[in-house]
């Protein structure tokens, strides 16, 4: 079992920059791939970004190409989602992840969820 609690979101300019955590409990922590999804109102859950358990391999959605940077600290068993130059298309719930490899989490195969923070961009 794995316990992912995530902070971090709030309200935002557009324009602005958050920083969401998502910490994670258990000794294997850092054996698992992580990962951001986010669910907008009225839309469906997407996948935003994935890191390998070494940190080395990211994945993310074109959309945040550019602007979000996906990062883990596995002394820590934290992973951050650096979000920069939000736009209020980014408003949505975020949800902290992880799974077996970053890739198979790009294709929503997820083992744990967190229970989501909430980020609004305002234009």
């Amino acid at each position: 079992q794995v316990q992912l609690v995530e902070s971090g979101g709030g309200l935002v300019q557009a324009g602005g920059s958050l920083r969401l955590s998502c910490a994670a409990s258990g000794r294997t922590s850092s054996t698992y791939a992580m990962a951001w999804f986010r669910q907008a109102p009225g839309k469906e859950r997407e996948f935003v970004a994935a890191i390998s358990s070494s940190g080395i391999n990211t994945y993310y959605v074109d959309s945040v190409k550019g602007r979000f940077t996906i990062s883990r600290d596995n002394a820590k068993n934290t992973v951050h989602l650096q979000m920069n130059s939000l736009k209020p298309d980014d408003t949505a719930v975020y949800y902290c992840s992880c799974g077996s490899s970053a890739y198979s989490l790009t294709k929503g195969v997820v083992d744990y969820w967190g229970k989501g923070t909430l980020v609004t961009v305002s234009s």
